[in-house]
């Protein structure tokens, strides 16, 4: 495949081997084109024809249940190409408060293995396990863990087959051409026993050193109209955890970025938290194990049908999640693309006190690396306000900049326009430092 563009906004001429700053490469354009609503509704139908997918596996008979799900998604993993390698991922889970024993909970995952970074990985997950809740006779409201494991119908289309439907139709439509990194496309299980699978494969990856380099997680696309009236007027959230310059939160930015060159019918709406109040998602284990980690989920949930027996194809908008795949894979594409980010240094003030000196290192060097750029903003602004393309070289001085009032980061720019991750420098949290001066030893006793 052609490498696709992404173009930068530069405040100096760059030149760039193939391509002009500011194209939309039509490869990246051609993965959001050939996404299918009719392919993401067959899957929906289809998903919610087991019936359930309780992780527990209680209720199992041909076609259904949770291990009738996950053949099926391995089995479509399949179809799609065989660059796809294909896999069942268990991690044995100890009996708890959701789970009625000890349990194997099994992850599917398809690995599209890169040309030129393939220890790099860029990851799409979804969970594919559903529930239905059912508390005992109350009050007090007691959550009855055996007749919610027994319950026979447990659709969760919204929660979360939408999420699984989006991750298996990129799956279908980028293993169609080749990317630098490897693409790793994961369907999680028992996250709605606390976040089993997606524990155990951050666990394995952080133990086994991969270069995981970002993970989106997508769990409830499916609604646009919440259970209130409220529209999510063609935007959808991106949560990322704090601090304001973390990885996941460069991550949340660049979703944001790329979403809006190429799918501008749908705003990527950063949400500067790790996720909604008083409730969790599947990215949550990989930010604990230290990878940059989102949550993608609409602003306009329908919380009366979830965790029950109406979460249903009929409440779900598919033309909505159709959308949220689109920029999903446009930003997963080109993220694929791009190179490593630099390791940042510390800031300095320079000979003269009074400038902003930036260094920084890169690893490993991509043979088509053209430069860096520079980034920069106000530190109350959430988004990058100047970019200035800086060449080939590892540090950059901004005359009379003062690093006390702004945030600076740099990226890494490919000969075709491909930009990686922002890195940016934040003062380290100084602890235990009242401001005032030591305090004088007393002098010697006479």
């Amino acid at each position: 495949m052609i490498k696709p563009l992404l173009s930068v906004s530069l405040l100096a001429t760059a030149v760039f081997a193939q391509q002009p700053p500011n194209a939309i490469h039509p490869s990246i354009r051609k993965i959001a084109s050939e996404v299918s609503e009719e392919r993401i509704a067959a899957t929906l139908k289809k998903l919610e024809s087991f019936g359930t997918r309780d992780t527990n596996g209680v209720v199992e008979a041909p076609g259904r249940g949770i291990k009738a799900a996950r053949e099926w998604i391995a089995d479509q993993f399949k179809s799609y190409s065989p660059r796809l390698e294909v896999r069942f991922d268990p991690h044995t889970v100890k009996k708890s408060a959701r789970l009625l024993k000890d349990t194997d909970v099994v992850n599917v995952v398809a690995v599209l293995k890169g040309k030129t970074q393939p220890e790099v990985e860029v990851a799409v997950g979804a969970h594919y396990d559903s529930m239905n809740m059912i508390f005992k006779p109350g009050p007090p409201r007691v959550f009855d863990a055996e007749a919610t494991a027994s319950a026979a119908i447990a659709p969760g289309v919204s929660d979360n087959g939408s999420g699984t439907a989006l991750m298996l139709e990129l799956a279908r439509v980028m293993s169609q051409y080749e990317y630098d990194k490897t693409v790793v496309f994961i369907a999680f299980a028992g996250e709605e026993q606390g976040l089993l699978g997606a524990g155990g494969y951050a666990e394995a990856a952080e133990k086994s050193k991969e270069q995981l380099e970002a993970v989106i997680n997508v769990d409830v696309i499916g609604n646009d109209v919440s259970g209130n009236g409220r529209q999510a007027g063609g935007r959808v959230n991106v949560y990322s955890a704090d601090p304001m310059d973390s990885a996941s939160r460069s991550l949340a930015r660049y979703l944001r970025e790329i979403s809006e060159r190429y799918q501008p019918e749908l705003r990527i709406e950063p949400v500067f938290r790790q996720d909604r109040f008083g409730r969790g998602g599947d990215h949550t284990p990989f930010l604990n194990h230290g990878f940059a980690a989102v949550r993608v989920t609409t602003p306009t949930e329908q919380l009366e049908y979830q965790h029950n027996e109406k979460d249903t194809f009929d409440r779900v908008s598919v033309p909505y999640i159709a959308a949220v795949t689109r920029s999903v894979g446009v930003s997963l594409a080109s993220l694929a693309q791009a190179p490593k980010p630099p390791a940042i240094s510390p800031l300095s003030r320079g000979e003269n006190h009074y400038d902003a000196v930036m260094k920084w290192k890169n690893e490993d060097l991509e043979p088509d690396l053209a430069g860096y750029a520079v980034t920069m903003r106000s530190t109350t602004a959430p988004f990058w306000e100047r970019e200035i393309y800086v060449g080939k070289t590892e540090q950059f001085t901004l005359k009379s900049v003062s690093i006390d009032e702004v945030v600076l980061g740099v990226r890494a720019i490919d000969t075709e326009g491909f930009a990686s991750l922002v890195t940016a420098w934040t003062l380290p949290v100084r602890r235990n430092f009242t401001g005032a001066p030591t305090a004088p030893a007393k002098p010697p006793t006479q």
